[in-house]
């Protein structure tokens, strides 16, 4: 099982702060990142937690998807790792073939 969580659907003000906050409540958290999009720096809604043990992120994904925070039913499941992911163009769109 993976440590590293995908956080979605969150609140475009929430901090790293705020979110490592929330999931310690559940376990314990070794790294929180909020993506934020390179141009404008605003947050791009989605982050990814990475708990210590893999027993705290099942039961982050348990306690806390579709858990209410800041006005916004989170998402919260597995990372995918990057290579699972479809491949972007330069725009960022998902490539068609």
């Amino acid at each position: 099982m993976s440590r590293n969580l995908y956080v979605g659907n969150l609140s475009f003000n929430v901090s790293e702060d705020e979110l490592r906050e929330l999931f310690e409540g559940v376990g314990a958290v070794s790294s929180v990142k909020v993506i934020h999009d390179p141009h404008s720096g605003r947050s791009k809604g989605f982050g990814f937690v990475e708990m210590v043990e893999d027993q705290g992120a099942d039961q982050a994904i348990q306690k806390l998807n579709g858990h209410s925070f800041k006005g916004r039913e989170i998402v919260v499941d597995h990372a995918r790792p990057k290579k699972d992911r479809p491949e972007r163009d330069s725009r960022g769109a998902g490539r068609r073939y």
